[in-house]
């Protein structure tokens, strides 16, 4: 529509044809799209003296919304975690590490910065060290604290870097502490082994943490505990995604879905 009947349109037209566009099923989007190419039309018109005055000037872009955070399903979840080889050293860190990402959704950066003494056992929480420099606990659950303990004790007999009490919970492969981008390939390469054909990265694991806490009912409020949220809005994302899972499952399960 970019061409001479845009030049005779009036402002109700235009706002008739974006209103078209969303009943016959255009994303917000896709409609900001067509209009912000409106509108350019419009502007290069009146500054080439073709029209006057330009009829799109007083129509609002459509709302685009917050996108929802890429996530896994707990299928895929159980897949990716079983991926890696726990009878090797690195095997069972990568295992350990995916386990306690899963457990707690914590950032990357905290997961590959975490000391042997953050992780307390006995109690079941792990004490992490996020943005700003607050300090939050954090529950294990069972699983991923037996994943800890069985990592922590090959580490030992291992004797592997520098003493347990300062060195890094997950070094790298030369006893390093690991960076971000080494646990992104590791993950990546998990997943490829697992069969999951959705990109996957920590943040994503992150990501599924939180949203099977809500699918399962979890109250929203200890959710942005455990993610570090500063604000409650932040996590609020979360009951669109579980409502968004809710819609999948009618739609799929119900007869007249």
């Amino acid at each position: 529509m970019l061409g001479s009947p845009l030049l005779q349109a009036s402002a109700a037209a235009l706002e008739g044809v974006l209103a078209a566009r969303f009943e016959n099923g255009s994303s917000a989007r896709s409609a900001a799209r067509w209009l912000s190419s409106v509108r350019r039309f419009y502007r290069q018109a009146v500054a080439n003296g073709r029209m006057h005055t330009d009829p799109s000037a007083g129509l609002k872009s459509p709302r685009l919304g917050r996108p929802l955070p890429k996530t896994l399903s707990e299928q895929d979840v159980e897949r990716l975690l079983a991926a890696p080889a726990v009878d090797t050293l690195q095997g069972l860190r990568d295992r350990t590490m995916l386990e306690l990402l899963y457990a707690t959704g914590l950032r990357v950066s905290e997961l590959v910065t975490l000391t042997p003494s953050a992780v307390n056992l006995r109690q079941g929480v792990v004490r992490v060290l996020g943005k700003g420099g607050k300090e939050r606990l954090v529950p294990l659950g069972e699983q991923a604290a037996a994943w800890v303990a069985r990592y922590l004790a090959a580490r030992t007999d291992a004797s592997v870097g520098a003493p347990l009490a300062g060195a890094a919970l997950f070094p790298s492969n030369r006893g390093r502490a690991m960076t971000r981008q080494t646990f992104w390939h590791a993950i990546r390469k998990y997943a490829l082994k697992a069969g999951i054909a959705a990109p996957v990265s920590p943040h994503v694991l992150r990501h599924a943490f939180a949203t099977h806490l809500v699918n399962h009912g979890a109250d929203l409020r200890a959710v942005q505990l455990m993610l570090g949220h500063a604000d409650l809005s932040t996590t609020q994302i979360y009951t669109h995604v579980a409502a968004q899972r809710l819609k999948s499952l009618h739609a799929e399960h119900h007869p007249r879905g």
